[in-house]
Parts: C-alpha cells; structure tokens; sequence
C-alpha cells in the first residue's frame, strides 16, 4: 500500500506560479509511474502529467510549455512546477502512482485546490 500526500495548492492570480508537492510513503525509485490528475467542478477528471522511472514524461496538450513534472528520488517526492497559470486550470489536483507494470493508477492522494483567480 502507497500512501500519497499531497500540498501546495492555494489561490493564485492568473500569469502566476505554483509548485504541487506529493510526497509517497514508499521507495519510488524507477518501478513507479508517477502522475497528476486534475478535476474541475462539473468536469470529468482529466491527466495533466506523468513520468515513468523519473525519466519519461507525458503531458497534456493544454499544459505543455507550461508546467513540469519532476521526481526527486531520495524524499520520494514528485513535483507538479505550474507556470502561466491561466483560470481554466482551477481545479482539484490529484497525485497518483501505479507500478510500471500496472494498467491504471491504483494508488491516490486526497486532492489539493488549485484556485486562478484575480
């Protein structure tokens, strides 16, 4: 069982910056595929960004050239860097991971708010 813990969501303006922090209760090293998942009021949950093994990425058209997704191995951290923030990525942001070898995320955070506000 992977424990993820999710922080530094909060209110921003729009053009502004946020750093997403998941910190999980296990070794990710390179088995996991780590990612994060947002979800707006009314809206279907929806993949925002994902790295396998701490190299390879994937991200969603609408954030690309915008935000970073990046592992820091030795805290068994993943980060979501949000630059350019614009009010459409208000949303609920989920930190998921799975094993490499897995189909689908089995393991979830509780969610922290991300609000793009003036």
């Amino acid at each position: 069982q992977v424990q993820l813990v999710e922080s530094g969501g909060g209110l921003v303006q729009p053009g502004g910056s946020l750093r997403l922090s998941c910190a999980a209760s296990t070794t990710i090293g390179s088995t996991y595929t780590l990612g994060w998942y947002r979800q707006a009021p009314g809206k279907q949950r929806q993949l925002v960004a994902a790295i396998t093994s701490g190299i390879s990425t994937h991200y969603a058209n609408f954030v690309k050239g915008r935000f970073t997704i990046s592992v820091d191995n030795a805290k068994n951290t993943v980060y979501l860097q949000m630059n350019s923030l614009k009010p459409e990525d208000t949303a609920v942001y989920y930190c998921c991971a799975r094993p490499i070898w897995s189909a689908g995320y089995d393991y979830w955070g509780q969610g922290t708010q991300v609000t793009v506000s003036s």
